[in-house]
């Protein structure tokens, strides 16, 4: 009995020392054990560059890409915008976004053809004037096309993640009225710093002359250059109608801006930030490309109004201008061979 009451008493300790451990732990179990290490997600900051005024084509897809990219990605991505060539001239920025000093530039296609010379293609005088938004779009950006251009800008140390039209163009501004094809003999043109745009315009007679964007109001205010080439929206922010008369509906190019980015920047983030800022562009592009073509006939009424004439050429004019073009298409197809202007031409038939 005696033994089996020690027994009793020695069980009954341990019980209440094992009750005490959990009631009252030691230090030694109150220090929590640390978790394993967790990587946070990286952060990148891109710096975005472009050279038009607020409100216009390229100005609305940096704004939009801004919003939708640091939603996706629950601020890991930032974007920081400068607009109105703060960053420098096209040509600066594309040289920067080579470097990898700048992340991104929207841009058009004719300054850059120095970089990518495979987008002369762009550079075909009216190649683009017979087919409505939807279906340049397809052709540009999801197509046999799409992959060949692509190939090109990779080669230039670039990523081109969309093209943006609504299938609008650029279109001319001047002192002088034209309404034949004489009336372009000795026109003082501004163009971009395009060999195929400066070629082009001399065909027809004019006199073109490059002046960078930045210098060009003072330029036509004056009279250094009596014309200029441009979209409606760039004309109007620009205040071209103060020293401007006409508006004349040339339709020779396509207004087609692109969204270039370092290649080796864009290649070094994590796949899935790839895809969000892939997609963030296609969102943005979509949603500012709809509006284009309201934005085209808000900005023409606004030149009207500011006292603009418009001038329309009738179908006979446009195939004056064409044949008198074809030395440039000549140019275009030696400089960077047949097949890509050839695909372009194939996928903007197909249906």
């Amino acid at each position: 009995m005696k033994r089996n009451k020690v027994i009793a008493i020695v069980m009954s300790l341990v019980l209440i020392f094992a009750l005490a451990g959990c009631s009252a732990p030691t230090e030694q179990a109150t220090t929590p054990t640390p978790a394993p290490a967790v990587a946070e997600a990286p952060q990148f900051t891109l710096i975005l560059g472009h050279g038009s005024p607020a409100g216009t084509a390229n100005d609305l897809w940096a704004v939009k890409f801004k919003e939708v990219v640091e939603a996706k990605s629950a601020g890991k991505i930032k974007v920081d915008l400068f607009p109105t060539m703060q960053l420098g001239s096209d040509r600066e920025m594309l040289e920067g976004v080579q470097t990898g000093d700048i992340s991104i530039v929207l841009v058009q296609t004719a300054p850059s053809a120095s970089f990518v010379p495979e987008l002369a293609v762009f550079d075909l005088p009216n190649v683009f004037s017979k087919y409505d938004a939807a279906t340049i779009d397809k052709a540009l950006n999801k197509s046999a096309f799409t992959t060949l251009i692509n190939e090109a800008y990779a080669k230039a140390g670039y990523v081109n993640l969309g093209f943006l039209q609504g299938g609008t163009f650029r279109e001319t501004s001047s002192n002088k009225e034209v309404t034949k094809l004489e009336d372009f003999k000795g026109l003082k043109i501004r163009t971009m710093e395009n060999k195929y745009h400066m070629a082009y315009w001399q065909a027809l007679g004019a006199n073109p002359t490059p002046v960078i964007f930045a210098e060009l109001y003072m330029a036509l205010q004056q009279g250094l250059v009596q014309a200029e080439e441009n979209a409606y929206d760039t004309m109007y922010n620009a205040k071209f109608a103060e020293v401007q008369k006409y508006v004349i509906n040339t339709h020779h190019l396509l207004y087609l801006n692109q969204f270039i980015m370092n290649k080796a920047l864009f290649e070094k983030m994590p796949a899935d930030y790839q895809k969000m800022i892939s997609d963030s562009v296609a969102e943005a592009t979509t949603d500012v490309a709809a509006k284009l073509g309201d934005l085209a006939s808000t900005n023409l009424k606004a030149l009207n109004d500011a006292g603009m004439k418009t001038v329309d050429f009738a179908p006979e004019m446009f195939d004056q201008m064409i044949e008198k073009a074809k030395p440039v298409y000549d140019m275009v197809r030696t400089d960077i061979g047949d097949k890509l202007v050839d695909t372009l031409l194939t996928e903007l038939e197909k249906k």
